[in-house]
């Protein structure tokens, strides 16, 4: 067979285990990790059982694949929140704002599906662990830099970890209903509460 023949059936294979793993994060969003199937993801792809089947034989393997594409798509995200802001330091009630918009989309959702499998299931658990660390290091270095903060002082740093945890709170509030509305006050304070111990922690020039 010619290279030029090989090519776009690589290509065509490549995209289909893409659609596979898009449709995985969503349902896992949508319905969760029980309701989440090799069945389900086939259907909502467009892709047959078949060649489901033979990208992923099992749906551990569906599933270990899924959470690594989610893990990639995650820290993207992060990234491309840095990117947007690298015209310098950012206003610190955008960053929170920022900060919090990782924790109320589909991303963080489906996310929280596999921590709770992960909560009941060591196979699950042991897979997630290093992967959560990777998200969590950008996490803290998207916050540190949008914030401009030294990241040496202790203090600091501890704040970061605080207001990354205050996000992830306020992402878990938004699961059940909107809370648009107590998140816009708790970040309102927070934001002043922030930029005054910046303030307090900065060098005099």
């Amino acid at each position: 067979m010619s290279r030029t023949a090989i090519e776009p059936r690589q290509d065509r294979s490549r995209a289909t285990r893409e659609r596979l793993l898009e449709s995985a994060v969503t349902l896992l969003s949508e319905t969760g990790w029980t309701n989440t199937t090799v069945t389900t993801v086939a259907a909502h792809a467009g892709v047959s059982r078949g060649a489901t089947q033979h990208h992923f034989p099992t749906r551990d393997d569906l599933f270990t694949a899924a959470i690594e594409y989610m893990t990639v798509a995650r820290v993207d995200e992060l990234k491309a929140t840095l990117a947007a802001h690298s015209d310098g330091p950012a206003p610190v009630r955008d960053v929170l704002e920022s900060i919090v918009g990782l924790y109320t989309g589909p991303l963080f959702k489906a996310a929280l599906q596999v921590w709770t499998a992960a909560a009941v299931d060591p196979v699950v658990r042991e897979h997630i662990i290093p992967l959560e660390q990777t998200v969590a290091r950008e996490a803290f270095r998207l916050a540190s830099t949008l914030l401009n903060i030294n990241r040496e002082n202790p203090r600091l740093r501890a704040i970061v970890a605080a207001t990354l945890d205050l996000g992830r709170g306020l992402g878990l509030a938004n699961i059940l209903t909107d809370d648009a509305g107590r998140r816009t006050w708790v970040l309102d304070a927070w934001s002043a509460e922030l930029e005054a111990i910046i303030a307090a922690e900065s060098p005099t020039p």
